[in-house]
Formats: C-alpha cells, structure tokens, sequence
C-alpha cells in the first residue's frame, strides 16, 4: 500500500526516510566530480554525442551505489532543466510550428502508436502481476519522467518502482540513442576546439538569457508544476525571439554544466535500497523497455516511409525518451537532423503524455480490477 505523499522534509515513516537521500559533503561532490570528468574523456574518445549527460548519469549511479544516495540541490536542476528549454526555444520557431499544423497527421501517429506500445507493454505487466496495481502504467510512459514519478504516488501507484522503470528507461533509451547517433552521424565535425568552448558570448543575449533562466525559477515557486521549468522557458523563449525581444546565447560551457546537472540528477536516483525493491521485477522491466524501444524503433521505420524523413531524425523523434535527454542528444549529434522536428514530435508526445496520464491509468485500473 503507497504511504501518503509526507510534506517537503517530512521523513516520519522508515519508507519515506529511505526516499531522502542524506546531504551531500564536499568530498562527496569532489569524488563525482572526479569520476564524471574520467568516464566523460572516455566517451569523448569513444566520440559518442551526449558523452558529458551519459558520463554524468553513469557516474552519479556508481556513487549513489557506493557511498549512499546523495541529495542533488534542486535550484542547479531547475536552472539547468531552464537552459535545456531555452535550447529548444531556439529551435521552435513560428513557422516550424506552422509546418507542425500542416502535417498533423504525422505528428498524431507519432504520438498515438507511441502511447499505444507503452500502454500495452504496461498492461502486460499488471496483467502478469510483475508490479503491483497501477504502478506498471505509470512506470511505463514513454515520456515526462519526473512528471509520471511524482503523480502516479497521487493514484496508489508504488512510487519507487515506478521512478526506477521510468529514470532505467531515461538511461537506457539516452545510451541507445547516442550510440545509434555515433554510428549513424559522420562525426569528423563533432569535435569543439579550445576556441569554440572558450568563445566570449554575447553579453546581452547571455544577460538575456539568464534572466529568462532566473523567471523560470521564480514561476516555478509560485506555479509549482513539476514540468514547468522546462516548459516555461521553451514557450517563452520561442515567443520572445519570434517577436524580436530576446537573442538567447548558449555557451558551450553552460550548456555543459546543465547537461551535467541533469545527468547527476537522474543518475543519484538509483539506489541500494530501490534496486533492492525492484530487484525480482528487473528482468522483466528490462525486457519490457528493449521492447518498447524496438517499437519505436520499428515505427521510426514507418515514419521514413510515410514522409521520406532521414532515418536517424526519425529514430530521435520516436525515441520513448525524456524531451530534455533527447533535445541534449539531438543538439550533440552533428548530422543533419531536422531538430524542430525532433522536438515537436516529442513535445507532443510529453504534451498528450501529461494530459491523458492520469485517465489511462485510472481506465486500466478499472479494467484489472473487471
């Protein structure tokens, strides 16, 4: 049975308590640091796109497994989480949504078909008793991670369960991605000299942008959505550059220390103690996630056949992935994709996501319970 969802720093009951990670000491953060900077160089060498948010999420996961989960400050993941929807922003713009409306159809089969195969392998689950009551359906949307994780508590669902097939997911769907981006992507441009990295940027689109950053964390302590860190600036964003009022600059070096912070973010969530709850259901979450993700990938296929779309755009864009991880793997891959199509397809699929979560879940609890 879920325990009520405790008050912000309420660990009254043991099963909350081992929710909290304990605060983070300096040597704590100095040896994540250490070991991101090393797994980074190796994918870095290994030229995967992504290498600093897959380097950040594997590091932080060998930590929290190790030393104990630590607690990730909330304000660096809002910020970054700002910056990541500032760099959609940049790619939304009027007439990319003007092409989205033309070709709605498509983006109602992506959505649909993608919805449809996590709705299925989630009912599959439940119905194999692999996890108990609605914690599949939750656990298995392919999409809006965090937004699922904090909800499905509100609707009985077993809220560590459904965090670790949700952030497993993240994870596995974020590697397969960048591999399939290296392998794909010809990446003798990927490279980002000394120069480029160390670039001064343009000081009033840096101050632009920042202060975009800064009203995002400030509607977030008054809206208090999960999801509107990331989606206040994408929407504002675009808004202000189509009418001229803002230029976002993106330093390289910022967009690193975002990239970081939410692969640290992700990665501290796996511990111990959840690998221990969910240790008799991994086989076939695992299985059900290789599934989902040979869907989509199946249903990328059809998308290239139905638009004549490059393939790697089509995978990217079907990819049962956070909208943020992809939007990092997408900006990181050096091939030509269609970014804006990338991203309205997946902010359609986390839009409808949000929306029809909570109904889908309550209609397949009826249906078991039948």
């Amino acid at each position: 049975m879920a325990h009520p969802a405790p008050s912000e720093g309420d660990a009254s009951t043991p099963a909350d308590a081992e929710l909290h990670p304990k605060p983070a000491r300096v040597r704590d953060w100095a040896r994540l640091t250490a070991l991101t900077l090393a797994i980074v160089v190796v994918l870095e060498l290994l030229g995967l796109p992504a290498s600093i948010l897959l380097g950040a999420m594997v590091a932080a996961i060998i930590i929290a497994l190790r030393f104990g989960q630590i607690a990730m400050p909330r304000l660096p993941y809002m910020a970054a989480q700002a910056l990541i929807g500032c760099m959609i922003a940049h790619a939304l713009s009027l007439s990319v949504m003007l092409e989205v409306a033309d070709d709605w159809p498509i983006f109602v089969f992506g959505v649909v078909s993608v919805l449809a195969a996590s709705l299925f392998l989630g009912w599959s689950l439940a119905r194999m008793k692999t996890l108990p009551g609605t914690t599949a359906i939750w656990g298995s949307s392919p999409g809006a991670a965090q937004v699922m994780t904090l909800m499905s508590e509100e609707f009985g669902a077993d809220i560590r369960l459904v965090a670790f097939m949700q952030y497993t997911r993240v994870i596995i769907v974020a590697g397969l991605a960048a591999v399939v981006a290296r392998i794909w992507a010809d990446l003798g441009d990927a490279s980002t000299g000394a120069s480029t990295w160390f670039a001064l940027p343009d000081p009033a689109g840096l101050a632009g942008t920042l202060g975009l950053v800064a009203a995002t964390i400030i509607v977030h302590r008054i809206v208090r959505l999960p999801s509107i860190s990331f989606m206040f600036p994408m929407v504002a964003g675009a808004a202000l550059l189509e009418a001229g009022w803002l230029t976002l600059e993106l330093p390289p070096l910022l967009l690193a220390a975002a990239y970081v912070a939410i692969g640290w973010t992700i990665g501290l969530r796996f511990d111990a103690t959840v690998l221990r709850h969910a240790a008799r259901a991994t086989p076939r979450i695992l299985i059900a996630i290789v599934i989902l993700v040979g869907l989509c990938g199946a249903l990328s296929a059809i998308l290239v056949v139905m638009t004549g779309i490059d393939p790697l755009t089509a995978y990217l864009a079907m990819s049962p992935g956070g909208a943020d991880t992809i939007a990092i793997i997408t900006a990181s891959a050096p091939a030509n994709i269609n970014v804006p199509f990338v991203m309205a397809m997946q902010m359609a699929r986390f839009l409808a996501i949000m929306l029809t979560g909570p109904f889908t879940a309550q209609l397949v609890s009826r249906w078991m319970n039948r």
